[in-house]
């Protein structure tokens, strides 16, 4: 049978019955084939079409931006739409389905900014968080959660249109905002299990016979959240048999009902009425008449009806409340009475206060608000208005109390008619003067003289708080008055005239600081104080001619010689701070005209010969005393210069040289001893031939000398004193007056305005040099200078200060017990504006101190209570079938009034002490009246006194009163003891230190200020010797903390200690400058410093250092040296030296010599020889020369000229020249030769290029007495040549070169300003009011931080020291006391507690220990501040054989819900239980449920739990939980077996040591041990695994691990560094696979190595296939990490 089957492909297959394929031959089979090979090409093809149009799809780009010309949704937006290969490239249209084109263009809503408006995103509350492993897998939530567990929650968000909400196209919101997010992440926490604490010890057996019931109990401390397991049972029952009975067993007990509701009977209003009817008769006692008498009964009265409670506040009835005894059985049913008899029945009508609540009146109007005014800021806080209501009826009994009786909301003033609220802002006195010396550091300051300082300093200003229209609200109270006053027929002007106020302002008032917000204004700030330019005066010129002092009257006038110098530098203050000028020297024959000889013509023979003696005509002008050329007529009376003789040598004379110069004068003065001289050399150029020709000279009439200054040395000058001050010049016009309007804070508060017009003297007098003052008339009269001069005067400027403050507030003048204290208020005022210019002083009383006003009698309200009424018992016919009731005698109730006083006694409105005063005394209390059986006592006296402590006793006594004095059973001193003793206190006291000591605390350093009220870190007391404090504590003989005063201490130990004061850094003085660096030119100048002493303690630190001497500073400044200011002086040439000799003529080759040295040169010319360095080697002129010494009749040349220069720029083709001229004509057949010679101008040889450079700017240069601030940086302007010598500035001038640079410019270095430090704030309050952790702070800022080389800020800002250790006391309840029933043994009954006080050190460890409760009596009545005081309530004692719910445990501690590795944090918790307790065991299934109840809390504690276990005992060891503070719990650690248990859960237990219980019932080893197993699959015992050393990854050097076995209970993951170990045996103790495994790896492995040597010996043959092994290797794991050696 064939079937045919469709291929995976495109065809079909025949398969035979057998399903193996088959062909037949034969043509209907061909034909078949070929029918079917047709169909499957044609599907082919079309498969082929459609794969080819599905490889194209169709892409669209974003929507472009909504366009049109209307906002709304008329817009319209496109997009690009292209046909896309599946590749990723684009092709045609046409290859893509038109009909699946998507659009591209769409309608949209053109969004404008006015839509902002009008549309808004509207967020949706989020969704509940669902678990992310939910949303991906679908519900799968993580087997381990760690804390809580990841989720999202989404919400809905849309844009919608604000006025209807409708939705609105996201488009529209998104133009203006981002959408909001959609969804977020959160956490979903971990289901918490309900954990439990220990159980208590076993109960005592609920039976002393038979069986009975032992219980123990535990309670809930965190409970089940999240989902987490339920509690388990907080109870568990255990029988007990203490012994059989030896009688019946008790089987019924007596069980009393609880109390019923309180009633009154029916009948006691009438009998109350006739009661007070009987007792109102009965008080008329006519007869009494006396006044007096009359008046006392009256006030008794009067005091009795107070007793009474008739008040309006309670309504107190007394009723009576019954209750029900029955007969219970022990297995919980009721049964007759009578079963339970004979027995004295408990009592079952009581008296009681019928229950009323707290009624109170309605609300009263709301008061006014506590904000009056009107705050322009907006974020003000607003006010606060209330509304109070009376008690009606106070709650009385069982009553509901009363609600608050007052409450408050904010609110805002309204009406028209409201002032704006007060502003305030910071004022600012003036700057004080700018001060240098607070800028100066240690060094500085101990230098003695600060006079002069300069530069940057410090000026102060201080600042206060005051109102800032307090100007504008006292107009608008005075304006408000006066409308208020005005007739109901004006009317009131709607806008007030603010423009027409004109207001008289003063200096505001300062009001306290603490009302100025915003930054507080500087306090200090940088000044500058000009430096005075120091006057620099030119060199003295020379001296001038001897001149009259006034040239138009001459007669009987004395000559001078005058002298000048000039001002180079203006000084500050005018020339008038210059030294004199002007210097003069009396001399003889003065002449104001002198003729002055320009220049001597050449020399002309006498009678035209060619040579021979001839004369020089002198060229002259006419000048005056100061050079300048006058008129030649004003010369006429002196005698011009005759012609001078000379000589033209002639063939055969001599010839001698041109005069030189005269040197300059070797003094400056002439007198007897001293004269000053000139001279002049001259030399020989060539001899004379023998005779006939003129003969040389000899030596000494080659030089000439001649006199010169011959004044005489007694120099005189006009010498100046200082000015004197500005005063008043009587001369000046009152109308050159200038007054100025006063202005707001007084006379011209600049003080630097010109007020009048006024003068200056000095005195002036005649100066001889070196001698002193002599007589005006030897100075001349013309340089004299002027000794008056105008001046401005400055106006005065008054003390000027704020008016006084108001009084500071009055604190409470009341403490606590209500005892009157004494205080102080102060007020002060600040002073604006010191005097000045002899204005008026300020005043001496700044601040002013008074006390306040104390009251007569301290505020403060108190509970009166008054005298209990008499004892009220339940009506008689209520009572009378009780048994042994009898009618006069019994318990009941009494009552007594309270009222409210003040602390003076006069009484007040109740509503005054529920606001102040204590909790209210009780009105109500039982009451016994005795009966005539009972014995009744007086109470007890007080204790007698002590009279010694710790050693005797002291006693109190009572006595029987009335018939009690005779009855035996009253006697009994054992039920009625009439006497008691006891030891007498013991006050022993002992004082302890406690704590740390504080920080050093400079003695009285609460407040420092510095100079000025500047507060600047080392200005003020920063060091020094201080005092630190440590806490005293003092106990009591009992180890109670007392009050430190018990200890006669107050409170502290103190110890002197040591502030170290910071110290400066210290450099040296600045050295010497050194001299410039170059003798021409610009170089530099060095100074420097040395340290000599680092900071230390917070001192100035040390500017920087060079980088190579740490220890040096250097300060580089650019110099500039005159290079004409050493000059080469030569000497005259000497005689020549002719080497070869002609004895004739004298004439032939020679040398001359001469000596030539570097002098200093001077305005008068050089004055003394310097080193040869100092002048440039390249000017130095030829010592020596060597020539040809000219024979008889030859032409004599004088000396050659100096080269002129060449032209620039230098070129080869330029050339220059020099000359020389012929003294000597030759004689006959004989020439002269050139007297001019050339070279050509070369670069850098004898040709330079000139060009001015520029140096660098010098540092900041101050002047000598500044510290700091504005400074000259200057730089130098250098000539150099073009083969780089500077050379004198006068070679660039000449060729007027551009000079673009500016030469100074103005600097800044930044001032040392040290850190500036607030005052230190007033100390704080304690941080704790009682313990001995309590500390005080004080704290200061930083007002302005350091700058530059300024102190740096301390680090201590804040300063503690211990407060006096105070007790702490406490209310505190004791435990509930058992629950009582009355005279029965079950039932419903009542539990009690008191109410104690403690005392504790604050430190919260332990509970504290109990003390008298007058130390509590300051305290408000609250047990952890809850005021509702509950000291007893009901409780039921179970009758034997019930089973009950016990009674709630105390509320667990705060607990937090979190995951304290994970940090995550639900919330906190606290928990309390309720367990079963059970007595009978047949009982037990009647048992109520177990209860629990939670409520939140604030700042819980976040614990972990974890499984601990003992050390093993035996073959087991005892297993638990523990929370992270030690607390064994159930419940909490991980839901995983402990590390070994009791191993009860194994069948068999693991009782191996080492060796737990796992989760699947099988016995492990623990970490470090493996399994031996027994033959039958046991577990036979743990044995310890031997260490495996292998090399890890992290060190090359193999360095050995130690391999341990870990928990196969938890699950092995990769950790880095883990190493891993080899265990053979599997749990089931039998051998693991890759044992087997690795034995036949190395089986295979030894038959390989076993062949490989076979092969290798054997000789070769044709190899044959040989059979593998089919043993599959098994690799051996070996711990690996990564190490490369392995």
């Amino acid at each position: 049978m064939l079937t045919l089957e469709r291929t995976m492909g495109l065809g079909w297959r025949w398969r035979g019955a057998g399903g193996t394929p088959s062909i037949r031959t034969g043509g209907s089979t061909f034909l078949w084939v070929t029918v079917l090979l047709l169909c499957g090409t044609w599907r082919a093809n079309t498969q082929m079409v459609e794969d080819t149009k599905s490889v194209y799809f169709w892409e669209t780009g974003p929507w472009g931006r909504c366009m049109g010309s209307d906002c709304g949704p008329g817009g319209s937006q496109s997009r690009a739409v292209w046909c896309a290969h599946v590749d990723g490239w684009t092709t045609l249209h046409t290859n893509c389905d038109q009909s699946q084109r998507p659009s591209n263009q769409q309608n949209c809503f053109r969004v404008c900014d006015w839509h902002k408006d009008l549309y808004d995103w509207k967020l949706g509350a989020w969704n509940q968080c669902v678990s992310v492993s939910a949303r991906t897998f679908g519900g799968m939530r993580p087997y381990v959660c760690n804390g809580g567990e990841e989720g999202i929650q989404t919400r809905e968000v849309g844009c919608i249109l604000k006025s209807d909400g409708s939705l609105g196209d996201d488009t529209i919101c998104e133009y203006f905002e981002p959408k909001p997010r959609l969804e977020q992440a959160c956490l979903i926490p971990c289901p918490q299990d309900c954990v439990v604490s220990e159980f208590t010890p076993w109960t005592s057996c609920s039976k002393t016979c038979g069986t009975g019931l032992k219980n123990r109990v535990r309670s809930v401390l965190v409970p089940p959240l999240f989902g987490g397991s339920a509690c388990p049972n907080l109870t568990e029952f255990q029988t007990c048999k203490p012994g059989s009975c030896k009688g019946p067993e008790g089987v019924y007990s007596l069980r009393v009902g609880p109390w019923m509701p309180c009633s009154l009977p029916i009948s006691r209003p009438v009998r109350q009425a006739k009661h007070r009817k009987g007792k109102g008769g009965a008080r008329e006692r006519p007869g009494v008449k006396d006044p007096d008498t009359r008046e006392l009964i009256q006030k008794k009265r009067t005091r009795n009806r107070l007793n009474r409670q008739e008040s309006p506040f309670w309504d107190i009835q007394v009723g009576y409340q019954s209750r029900t005894v029955s007969c219970a059985h022990r297995n919980g049913s009721t049964v007759g009475l009578s079963l339970c008899l004979p027995r004295d029945l408990p009592l079952t009508v009581q008296s009681c206060i019928l229950a009323k609540d707290c009624k109170l009146s309605e609300w009263a109007d709301w008061g006014p608000c506590s904000k009056a005014c009107l705050d322009p800021d907006p974020e003000s806080s607003r006010g606060q208005r209330s509304r109070t209501r009376r008690v009606h009826q106070f709650s009385v009994g069982e009553g509901e109390d009363c609600p608050p009786l007052e409450e408050t909301e904010p609110c805002d003033p309204q009406g028209d008619g409201v002032l704006p609220c007060a502003t305030y802002t910071w004022r600012t006195t003036e700057w004080s003067d700018c001060r240098v010396d607070s800028l100066l550091s240690q060094q500085d300051r101990r230098r003695s003289n600060q006079t002069g300082l300069c530069g940057g300093g410090l000026q102060n200003r201080e600042v206060y708080c005051v109102q800032a229209n307090a100007e504008l609200l006292t107009y608008l109270n005075n304006l408000k008055d006066k409308d208020e006053g005005q007739t109901s027929n004006q009317q009131k002007p709607s806008v007030p005239p603010l423009l027409s106020i004109s207001f008289e302002v003063t200096a505001s008032r300062p009001v306290d600081s603490k009302l100025c917000g915003g930054p507080v204004p500087n306090t200090s700030q940088l000044c500058h104080i000009l430096c005075p330019i120091e006057c620099e005066v030119s060199p003295w010129g020379a001296w001038g001619p001897c001149t009259y002092e006034n040239c138009d009257v001459q007669e009987g006038k004395k000559g001078f010689k005058l002298r000048k110098r000039e001002i180079s530098n203006e000084p500050t203050g005018g020339p008038g701070n210059c030294p004199h000028l002007v210097e003069a020297v009396p001399c003889d024959e003065p002449s104001c005209w002198d003729w002055r000889l320009v220049r001597l013509d050449e020399c002309i023979p006498d009678g035209e010969l060619p040579c021979g003696p001839g004369a020089q005509i002198p060229q002259v002008q006419c000048v005056n005393s100061t050079g300048d050329m006058v008129d030649k007529e004003l010369c006429g009376g002196a005698s011009a210069p005759e012609p001078i003789a000379c000589d033209v040598p002639c063939p055969k004379d001599c010839v001698l040289s041109d005069w030189t110069s005269w040197s300059s004068c070797s003094q400056t003065c002439s007198s007897k001893t001293i004269e000053g001289k000139q001279l002049r050399t001259r030399s020989i150029l060539a001899y004379n031939a023998g005779e006939g020709g003129g003969m040389c000279p000899n030596s000494s009439s080659l030089q000439e000398m001649r006199n010169c200054n011959e004044h005489a040395c007694t120099v005189y000058h006009w010498q100046t004193g200082p000015w004197g001050p500005c005063t008043e010049d009587p001369s000046a016009s009152a109308l050159n007056t200038t007054t100025g309007p006063r202005s707001a804070a007084g006379p011209n508060t600049s003080g630097q305005g010109p007020c009048s017009q006024g003068m200056q003297t000095r005195k002036v007098i005649c100066v001889r040099v070196n001698v002193g003052q002599v007589p005006p008339k030897k100075c001349p009269e013309s340089p004299r200078p002027g000794t008056v001069r105008p001046c401005r005067m400055p106006c005065k400027k008054d003390c000027i200060v704020t008016p006084f403050s108001d009084w500071s507030q009055c604190s409470p003048s009341c403490d606590a017990a209500g005892n009157i204290q004494k205080k102080k208020q102060s007020r002060n005022r600040v002073i604006l504006q010191l005097p000045a210019n002899g204005g008026q002083d300020c005043p001496e009383v700044l601040e002013e101190e008074k006390d306040c006003e104390a009251p007569k009698v301290c505020p403060g309200y108190r509970w009166k209570s008054h005298k209990w009424r008499r004892c009220q018992l339940v009506p008689w016919y209520i009572r009378e079938d009780s048994p042994g009731a009898q009618e006069t005698c019994g318990p009941g109730l009494q009552t007594r009034a309270v009222s409210c006083r003040q602390l003076d006694g006069v009484q007040a409105d109740i509503g005054e002490c529920l606001k102040f005063a204590n909790t209210m005394p009780p009105i109500t209390q039982r009451c016994q009246l005795p009966c005539q059986d009972d014995c009744q006592l007086t109470n007890w006296s007080k204790f007698s006194s002590c009279t010694a402590d710790c050693v005797g006793v002291r006693t109190r006594k009572r006595l029987l009163v009335g018939r009690s004095k005779k009855k035996d059973k009253c006697k009994n001193t054992q039920m009625y003891p009439l006497s008691e003793t006891q030891y007498c206190p013991c006050d022993k006291y002992n004082a302890q230190p406690v704590g740390n000591w504080s920080d050093c605390i400079l003695a009285g350093g609460d407040r420092v200020e510095s100079l000025l009220g500047m507060k600047v870190q080392g200005n003020v007391k920063e060091c020094g010797q201080g005092y630190r404090y440590q806490a005293m504590v003092c106990y009591d003989q009992d180890n109670r903390l007392v009050e430190t005063s018990r200890c006669n201490s107050h409170g502290y130990i103190e110890e002197a200690c040591i502030i170290p004061c910071p110290s400066d850094c210290k450099l040296s003085e600045w050295s010497n400058w050194s001299r410039c660096s170059k003798s021409c030119g610009s170089g530099v100048k060095v100074r420097s410093k040395w340290l000599r002493e680092k900071p230390y303690n917070g001192g100035r630190p040390c500017p920087k250092l060079d980088h190579i001497n740490q220890a040096q500073v250097y300060e580089v400044v650019p110099c500039i040296s005159d290079c004409s200011q050493y000059v080469w002086v030569a000497e005259p040439w000497s005689v020549w030296k002719v080497s070869n000799l002609d004895l004739k003529e004298n004439c032939g080759e020679g040398v001359q010599t001469r000596k030539v040295r570097c002098m200093l040169n001077t305005i008068d010319g050089p004055s003394e020889s310097v080193e040869d360095y100092l002048c440039d080697p390249e000017d130095m002129p030829l010592g020596t020369r060597g020539s040809r010494l000219p024979c008889p009749e030859d032409c004599v040349l004088s000396d050659w000229s100096s080269w002129n220069r060449c032209s620039l720029p230098c070129s080869y083709n330029n050339s220059r020249k020099r000359t020389a001229y012929a003294i000597r004509s030759p004689g006959a057949g004989r020439q002269c030769p050139e007297t001019t010679e050339k070279e050509p101008c070369s670069l850098n040889l004898n040709c330079f290029h000139y060009f001015y450079n520029i140096t660098d700017w010098s540092t900041c240069q101050l002047s000598a007495n500044a510290v700091c601030g504005n400074g000259i940086k200057t730089r130098m302007l250098d000539c150099v040549r073009s083969d780089g010598k500077s050379v004198d500035l006068k070679f660039c001038k000449e060729l007027s070169l551009e000079r673009k640079w500016q030469m100074n410019i103005s600097c800044v270095v930044e001032c040392p300003v040290n850190c500036q430090l607030s005052d230190w704030s007033a100390w704080s309050e304690c941080s704790h009011t009682c313990g001995l952790d309590g500390r005080m702070w004080r704290s200061r800022v930083v007002v302005q931080g350091s700058q530059g080389d300024g102190r740096p800020c301390p680090s201590q800002l804040e300063q503690w020291k211990p407060c006096p250790v105070r007790p702490c006391y406490r209310w505190q309840y004791s435990p509930w006391s058992e629950c009582r029933v009355e005279e029965v043994v079950c039932g419903a009954g009542l539990r009690y507690r008191n109410l104690s006080c403690f005392v504790s050190d604050g430190s919260g460890e332990g509970e504290g220990s109990m003390v008298e409760e007058e130390l509590c009596g300051g305290l408000e009545l609250a047990v952890n501040r809850d005021k509702l005081i509950i000291l007893k309530e009901t409780c039921v004692l179970p009758c034997p054989g019930e089973c009950y719910l016990m009674e709630w445990s105390d509320w667990s501690p705060c607990l937090s819900v979190c995951a304290k590795g994970a940090g995550v944090d639900f919330g906190s918790v606290q928990v309390r239980s309720r367990a079963v307790m059970a007595q009978e065991p047949e009982n037990v299934q009647l048992c109520p449920d177990q209860d629990w109840e939670s409520r939140p809390c604030t700042d819980g504690e976040c614990f972990e739990y974890k499984w601990m276990s003992s050390t093993w005992s035996g073959s087991s060891r005892v297993t638990w939980c523990q929370r992270s503070d030690g607390l064994k719990v159930t419940g909490g650690c991980p839901p995983i077996n402990p590390p070994g248990n009791d191993n009860n859960s194994c069948e068999p237990p693991c009782q191996m040591p080492m060796s737990f219980c796992t989760e699947a019932d099988v016995c492990m080893c623990e970490e470090g041990y493996t399994e031996v197993m027994s033959s039958s699959g046991q577990l036979d015992h743990c044995t310890p695994i031997p260490i495996l050393e292998i090399p890890t990854a992290g060190d090359k050097k193999s360095d050995v691990k130690t391999s341990r076995a870990i928990n196969p209970t938890l699950p092995a993951t990769i950790q880095p560094g883990r190493t891993w170990y080899l265990q053979p045996f599997g749990p089931d103790g039998k051998l693991k696979m890759w044992v087997y495994g690795v034995a036949a790896g190395a089986l295979v492995l030894l038959m390989f190595i076993m062949s490989m040597i076979y092969l290798a010996c054997k000789k070769p043959k044709k190899p044959k296939r040989q059979r593998q092994m089919n043993n599959r290797l098994k690799p051996l794991t070996l711990a690996y990490d990564g190490d490369a050696d392995m």
